[in-house]
């Protein structure tokens, strides 16, 4: 019997919890009826507070409300005298209550009116909407939220944001939010609240507090705030000139990486084979054509054709770069100026066959999702994705080169033949092999920069003319043949270009930095580090 009674109260509790609930779930959603006076009156700033209030509701159909009042779905019944959501059916409308959902039925135009929002409560909808967004419990959700509160500071917000930055458990996002309370504070006309709200705000990055502290420092009338103002803006500008030195070294090593990587094949085949190949550029082209074509095959794989396409490329350039050696240059060594003619010539021959079979419109080649958007840093300092990348392979490739040069018996011949060909002859080397494959070598490691350029640079017949000159540059600087040499002469060359970018222009830097190797080369005429051998003695 005890039992019995029991289960009978713990069922009469649960039917009595669900019966308050509901009402509870009903109380909340009566809200919206409570607004429909202010919704529907002429006076904005009547209907602003009603949006306000459904908006600090806890309704369930709350985020539903002020959807349907962002997209012109909220509508006055005029006969029933309520709240409804209308969908628009030709001429005619099907409504539903706004407090429950409800279906009413398929009325005409006449019977609804919609509450109408002008520009100016639109936007002070979205940025209600943002507050809301700042509760999500997905932090990327909340982040973006407060993103977009920052792009146009809402002074009506901050008590809102600074109460949901207390429980914030991300750092960045709840940096963000307080970024957002000072900003406000430093719109206030209290002195008082300007001066603790530029003490909070020294060093930031963000470029509307740095906005907001010249407004202050030229446009205040309080003496001790202009002062603390031009202070706190003297601190901004000091770490944001740091932070544009570091992005300028950035770019100057990933230009210097892109040079690099079209020149280091060229090291191999002026340097150690003494032959000047006007094809290379047309061969790095060869290897972006090949990228292209990858995901051209696999359209659905765009993340793994890249990957496919580094040994794909060095096999298609490589080979090309055998065939032009068995052909042409073998009958020319010795005589550069006319492997410079000849090279010349199958450069305009690829390029041609390009244009034919492929097209002498660029192509495009898509970057990978893992290449895509930037490393945020802070505000004043982002890198790009494809760029890391692409510098970090760069390394890549100079380190497996120089170790399978250093190491492997082939780099052990090549050497041998570039030094002394008559006595790696008698050594039963077969120099005529080792021609054709350390060109083919250095043919494939410019299709390899080929792929890579592919992520940076448009795609055309065109490509290869674009770098072949800074390859020779880099080659005569760093020393012909060396390969430390090259990677030193190209970092070194990106970053002085980057560096005099700024004040003299693309077109005078490139200008200056050519001059500079002239310079140079008049005191050292072997580059950086000279290399022993053939080419050298030459």
């Amino acid at each position: 019997m005890l039992r019995l009674l029991n289960v009978l109260s713990l069922i009469c509790l649960t039917l009595t919890s669900s019966v308050f609930a509901q009402s509870s779930d009903s109380n909340r959603n009566l809200i919206v009826n409570e607004t429909y006076e202010q919704l529907i009156d002429k006076s904005r700033d009547t209907r602003s507070e009603g949006i306000k209030t459904l908006l600090s509701s806890d309704a369930p159909r709350r985020g539903i409300w002020l959807d349907a009042l962002m997209q012109g779905k909220m509508y006055r019944d005029k006969e029933l005298e309520i709240l409804v959501i209308a969908e628009k059916n030709g001429r005619e409308f099907t409504i539903f209550r706004a407090d429950n959902g409800e279906l009413i039925g398929t009325v005409k135009k006449r019977r609804v009116k919609r509450v109408s929002l002008d520009n100016r409560m639109r936007s002070s909808l979205r940025n209600l909407l943002s507050t809301q967004d700042l509760e999500n419990p997905d932090a990327t959700v909340r982040l973006v939220a407060i993103e977009q509160l920052l792009k146009k500071p809402n002074s009506e917000l901050a008590a809102r944001v600074r109460d949901l930055a207390e429980s914030e458990v991300d750092e960045g996002i709840k940096h963000k939010m307080n970024t957002f309370v000072s900003i406000a504070r430093l719109r206030s006309d209290q002195p008082s609240e300007q001066l603790a709200a530029i003490a909070e705000v020294k060093g930031s990055l963000n470029p509307i507090v740095r906005s907001e502290l010249d407004a202050l420092a030229t446009g205040s009338e309080q003496p001790e705030v202009v002062l603390n103002a031009q202070r706190a803006l003297d601190q901004i500008d000091s770490k944001r000139t740091v932070y544009k030195s570091a992005e300028t070294l950035f770019f100057g090593l990933s230009l210097g990486s892109v040079l690099v990587l079209a020149a280091i094949g060229l090291a191999i085949t002026f340097g150690v084979m003494g032959v000047i190949n006007m094809a290379h550029g047309e061969l790095i082209m060869l290897g972006a054509y090949t990228a292209w074509a990858l995901q051209s095959i696999l359209p659905n794989a765009v993340e793994w054709s890249l990957i496919l396409a580094v040994p794909a490329a060095f096999v298609v350039s490589g080979g090309v770069g055998i065939i032009i050696e068995r052909s042409v240059i073998r009958h020319l060594y010795g005589r550069p100026l006319e492997t410079l003619l000849a090279t010349f010539g199958v450069s305009l021959l690829l390029q041609q066959i390009v244009r034919t079979f492929i097209s002498s419109n660029n192509v495009a080649v898509s970057n990978p999702s893992w290449m895509s958007g930037s490393f945020y840093i802070n505000e004043a300092l982002s890198l790009t994705t494809n760029r890391v990348v692409i510098l970090f392979f760069c390394l890549f490739v100079f380190i497996t080169l120089f170790v399978f040069l250093k190491r492997s018996a082939f780099g052990l011949q090549m050497r041998a033949v570039s030094q002394n060909r008559r006595m790696a002859n008698a050594m039963g080397i077969r120099s005529s092999r080792i021609d054709a494959l350390t060109f083919g070598l250095g043919a494939g490691i410019a299709g390899v920069a080929g792929v890579a350029l592919s992520q940076i640079t448009n795609v055309g017949p065109n490509l290869g003319r674009d770098y072949i000159i800074d390859s020779f540059l880099v080659v005569v600087f760093g020393g012909v043949g060396n390969l430390w040499g090259t990677l030193l002469a190209g970092m070194s060359l990106g970053i002085f270009n980057k560096v005099l970018e700024p004040w003299a222009g693309a077109v005078l830097a490139k200008v200056l930095v050519l001059v500079f190797i002239i310079l140079f080369i008049q005191k050292r005429p072997r580059g950086l580090f000279p290399q022993r051998g053939r080419a050298s003695e030459a």
